[in-house]
C-alpha cells in the first residue's frame, strides 16, 4: 500500500467538511450507527489511497465512494436491519417518527430519498453514484414518496 505524499489537501478540513454529511447518509441508506461510521471510516480511507490527484471536489468523490460502499454492506448476507437505533442524531421527537418511516423502506428508496432531500443532488447525479439511469431513480422516488404518504397517512 502506497501513500500519497504530494497531495495538496488539507487532511483535517476535508475530515471535518464531510464527516457528518458522510455520515448521515451512511447511516440513512444502513440503518445501522455502529456500520454508518465504518462505511465513512472505509470512504476516507479510500480517499487517501486511491483518490486522483488534484481532485477537483472531493466531497463528491467521497460521497460517490461512500454510496457504492453502503451498497456493497447491503448486500452482505448476514446484514439485517433492526430497529431505529436510540442513539440516531435527530433533534427531537417529532423527527424520530419521520424516521422511523423513513427507515421502514428499502435501501434503495431510501439512499434515493437522502440524496436526493438531504443532499441536494439532482436525479442525474444520483444514478450516476447508483449506477443506474435517471429514470430508475425518478420511479425509486416517486415510489419512496408514495410509500411515505401512506405511512404518514397512517399514523
Amino acid at each position: 500500500m502506497s501513500q500519497r505524499s504530494n497531495r495538496p489537501v488539507d487532511w483535517e478540513a476535508l475530515v471535518t467538511q464531510n464527516e457528518t454529511r458522510l455520515y448521515r447518509a451512511a447511516l440513512a441508506i444502513l440503518g445501522d450507527p455502529q456500520e454508518a461510521e465504518d462505511a465513512v471510516q472505509d470512504a476516507f480511507l479510500r480517499y487517501l489511497e486511491k483518490a486522483p490527484d488534484n481532485l477537483e471536489h472531493p466531497g463528491a468523490w467521497l460521497m460517490r465512494v461512500l454510496v457504492n460502499g453502503c451498497r456493497s454492506r447491503l448486500r452482505l448476507a448476514w446484514r439485517r436491519v433492526g430497529p431505529l437505533p436510540e442513539t440516531l442524531p435527530a433533534p427531537g421527537p417529532e423527527e424520530r417518527e419521520e424516521l422511523e418511516e423513513l427507515f421502514s423502506l428499502p435501501p434503495e428508496d431510501r439512499a434515493v430519498i437522502h440524496l436526493h432531500y438531504y443532499e441536494g443532488c439532482s436525479t442525474d447525479e444520483i444514478a450516476q453514484m447508483l449506477g443506474c439511469r435517471p429514470g430508475t431513480v425518478r420511479s425509486r422516488l416517486s415510489r419512496a414518496r408514495g410509500r411515505l404518504r401512506k405511512l404518514i397517512e397512517a399514523n
